[in-house]
């Protein structure tokens, strides 16, 4: 193992296994009960804002994270990632930590006062999963169920582990849980902030959450539940969070929200009574983000509840009409039937610059909205080192390009109304180098083409229509032209909606 100040380049030889010992991080995982315990979810927003709370990560969310405009999005990948890093597998484990390692090596910079961030900061890296573990460990409290000793000494060591197999080692970890605990309240005590992302977490995310893929055609039905939800967790959150930071940060407890924490709390552990099996975390957040029109073999039982979300939305329409006919909750206007039949509906610049470039949601376009497009492709492809690095590349490329054609005011960044006066400008040489790196990540045989396998496994469960060509092969050209057609002519029929603009 590799100790020192800096992870960036330290070989990640702990496969979560001490020596002679016993895999902490396999199946027999005692974090692995977390994975589908409705628990988690409470005590995961908890968590984020624990995390977001520290200034370097606070830092790194507000400037690169795509949580505020895509958080379905978001909780998808962050379960996928711990499924990965707990997997009985001692490679696949291996395998994300690099590719976690990848993606957080890119990640750095300064917040708005000026002071340093680095994604790969080790203190800092060694905070996040301790907040995941004393997250944990609360939760259970919280519901009524505490843990007993030995089992927080396993899952201690198995967090331990997960930190090992992240940054080559765990020593940013106290070895033993008396030291752990002085650890967390010194960092809490000390230098944990009111930070904009953790602002963002706990009092825009709610209010403006937009709707899961399965909703979308439902948004008055969503806005109501939405608008009472919205304020319960926050006001959860924060009644949950440790009573200095709480102090420090100025947070305000409305009245009863201890006794409204615990009730959740206490409500959701009552799930141990269901039969073994019946909650499922991955499936059910794959239904929610999963379109209608799909080919996912599930796609049938999306479509059957999205149309009942959409009668319901309507009957709640009649009978207390919310906001009229405009604004982020309405109903999206219905395209003519003969465009939508063509597959050549068409955005507004203004909606494809939000649902598409904007990743960030901050209402600019720059270099972070284009890597997380990367992140997001990268991560759906499971591209190895080499590939990914193309990749990014590409986008930097392009981005380079839209900034000298767009930027018009020379502030670093594009706005709304730039991007709507030059957007032919988007489709230049750069972006074609974009498309065809994505093509030669996807032709896996090398055969100059992609058979519907190859396509399949491009965005996986991800597009919404066969492939063009009776023969089932996609060539270079058609899918470069596919690909600029989303990104310059902001056609709404191709298979990268889902990839880019879900939520």
């Amino acid at each position: 193992m590799t100790t020192g100040t800096s992870g960036k380049n330290a070989p990640r030889t702990d496969t979560g296994r001490p020596a002679g010992g016993p895999d902490l991080l396999g199946p027999d995982a005692q974090f692995q009960a977390f994975f589908d315990d409705p628990r988690w979810a409470l005590a995961l927003i908890r968590a984020t804002v624990l995390e977001a709370a520290h200034p370097q990560v606070g830092a790194a969310l507000a400037a690169n994270s795509t949580f505020v405009a895509h958080p379905w999005r978001r909780l998808r990948n962050t379960l996928l990632s711990l499924r990965r890093m707990f997997d009985a597998d001692p490679a696949v484990r291996e395998r994300e930590a690099a590719r976690l390692n990848r993606l957080h090596g890119r990640m750095s910079g300064s917040d708005g006062r000026g002071r340093a961030y680095d994604a790969m900061d080790r203190p800092t890296r060694a905070w996040v999963v301790a907040t995941l573990f004393e997250s944990a460990v609360t939760m259970c409290r919280l519901s009524g169920q505490p843990l007993d000793g030995d089992t927080v000494e396993r899952l201690y060591a198995e967090h331990r582990a997960f930190l090992a197999v992240l940054d080559g080692d765990a020593s940013e970890l106290p070895e033993d849980l008396p030291g752990f605990w002085r650890y967390f309240d010194r960092v809490v005590e000390n230098e944990l902030e009111n930070t904009e992302a953790a602002r963002v977490i706990l009092f825009r995310l709610f209010d403006h959450l937009p709707a899961p893929a399965l909703l979308d055609g439902a948004p008055t039905l969503w806005a109501a539940g939405r608008a009472v939800a919205g304020p319960l967790l926050g006001a959860i959150t924060v009644a949950s969070l440790p009573e200095p930071y709480r102090r420090r940060a100025c947070l305000p407890e409305m009245p009863g929200a201890r006794t409204l924490m615990q009730g959740a709390y206490l409500a959701a552990g009552l799930a141990r009574f269901l039969p073994e099996g019946w909650l499922d975390a991955e499936s059910a957040i794959h239904l929610l983000t999963l379109s209608p029109g799909d080919e996912d073999p599930q796609s049938r039982t999306a479509a059957a509840l999205h149309s009942r979300m959409k009668r319901a939305s309507a009957l709640l329409r009649l009978l207390a009409p919310l906001g009229g006919g405009s604004g982020p909750d309405a109903a999206p206007t219905a395209r003519p039937a003969s465009a939508a039949g063509r597959g050549e509906a068409r955005r507004s610049a203004e909606e494809f610059f939000r649902q598409v470039l904007d990743q960030t949601g901050d209402g600019y376009l720059d270099w972070p909205d284009l890597a997380a497009m990367a992140r997001e492709l990268c991560t759906r492809l499971d591209l190895d080192e080499p590939e990914e690095t193309r990749l990014y590349d590409a986008f930097a490329a392009w981005w380079r390009e839209l900034q000298a054609a767009l930027d018009a005011d020379g502030d670093g960044r594009v706005s709304a109304e730039e991007y709507a006066a030059a957007v032919p400008s988007l489709a230049g040489p750069a972006l074609i180098r974009v498309a065809e790196v994505l093509f030669d990540a996807t032709d896996k045989d090398g055969s100059g083409t992609i058979d519907a396998d190859e396509y399949r496994a491009l965005f996986r469960s991800a597009f919404h229509r066969d492939l063009t060509g009776a023969d089932g092969v996609y060539g270079r050209s058609a899918f470069v032209g596919d690909f600029l057609s989303f990104m310059s002519a902001r056609r709404t029929s191709t298979p990268y909606d889902a990839v880019l603009t879900d939520a």
